[in-house]
């Protein structure tokens, strides 16, 4: 099908958007060679924009994107899009206010996903950032929407942007691309230094009346508005 009108404009503003999105992932180091992705909702549309499969990171424009449909079906683009499409694309379809979505296979959180163990809250960061510590999902196949259901099942019930997909890596969600490039990022830093903590002693969790005050305040208050 084609693509006219104001879905077009939005296609090409997200397609700019998105890869200057993947130089952020290359910049804070976490993602290798060609893995790891971002893609993008539409806004109004049953379409997202995501990374090609296999491509360099510094061979990435915003030519290069490949716009598809919520069942991850290619709509336009000369390239294959990520292998994770079909989970972004279910994520997507089934949580209406998720306009972003990423993965990364960054050292420190996918230590904490090879052992299958959630991230603790045991800083104020990630009572800001996550609301609580960062969980695990099930572990699920590449190539199909499981990942996916296996993102959403996990994320329904936490007040945090990012997974742990047990064995795999870190998927993150926003309200738009760079929500979700920034809660990776973040997902990162705090897993890094709760792994640090934890070589000195056991870190000591936040009380949860002190999460959810940080955590409102941070959402609400902190910031430009």
């Amino acid at each position: 099908m084609g693509i006219a009108g104001e879905a077009r404009e939005a296609v090409e503003a997200l397609r700019r958007e998105v890869s200057a999105l993947h130089a952020e992932l290359t910049r804070y180091g976490l993602v290798v060679w060609t893995a790891g992705n971002v893609a993008a909702r539409v806004p109004g549309h049953d379409l997202m924009v995501i990374k090609p499969s296999g491509v360099p990171y510094d061979e990435l424009t915003p030519d290069a994107m490949v716009v598809c449909d919520l069942h991850g079906r290619v709509v336009e683009g000369e390239r294959v899009p990520s292998s994770d499409a079909a989970a972004a694309a279910y994520v997507f379809r089934t949580l209406p206010d998720v306009g972003g979505v990423v993965h990364t296979h960054s050292t420190y959180a996918t230590a904490w996903a090879a052992r299958g163990e959630p991230v603790p809250c045991v800083l104020t960061m990630m009572a800001d950032e996550f609301g609580g510590g960062i969980p695990v999902g099930p572990f699920a196949l590449i190539g199909d929407d499981s990942i996916g259901r296996g993102v959403v099942d996990t994320l329904r019930d936490s007040r945090s942007p990012a997974v742990l997909m047990r064995q795999h890596g870190v998927f993150t969600v926003g309200p738009d691309a760079r929500a979700a490039v920034k809660a990776a990022v973040m997902c990162e830093d705090v897993a890094r230094t709760v792994h640090i903590a934890r070589q000195l002693g056991e870190p000591t969790p936040l009380e949860p009346k002190h999460v959810d005050s940080l955590y409102d305040r941070y959402q609400n208050v902190y910031g430009q508005h």
